[in-house]
């Protein structure tokens, strides 16, 4: 893929301990995203799929539309940022995946996600 069409993704997760029930082994972990377009041509996000992995090696894959109701158009040099959440029934799980995008001059491609830990704090050596 041409430098034209370049995106880099950067993710900060957090566990999110008011919302999770350890005991139910439910614990419930944020993500923020910024994806900044360092390309030379806008593209718009037209979709995302996740593939959501937790302690015991159980593996989810999630697709659908944009992200939190939107498809943003990222300008060259520009950013979008969001945050969602996912709910895993392990303390420790990971995550990866990749946003699909469509540039101005109709070139398609996907822009990868890379992998992220998501850990209850002191769950990791």
């Amino acid at each position: 893929m041409s430098a034209a069409y370049s995106f880099e993704i950067v993710v900060m997760p957090e566990f999110m301990p008011e919302h999770s029930e350890p005991e139910e082994d439910r614990f419930v972990f944020a993500y923020h995203i910024r994806i900044c377009n360092t390309g030379r041509i806008g593209a718009q996000l037209i979709s995302r799929q996740w593939k959501i992995t937790d302690g015991n090696g159980d593996v989810e894959e999630v697709q659908g539309e944009g992200v939190v109701g939107e498809q943003p158009l990222i300008a060259p040099g520009g950013e979008h940022q969001y945050s969602s959440f996912c709910v895993l029934d392990t303390p420790v799980g990971m995550m990866q995946g990749s946003y699909h995008m469509v540039a101005d001059d109709g070139y398609s491609f996907d822009a990868e996600i890379p992998p992220f830990t998501l850990a209850v704090p002191g769950s990791l050596n």
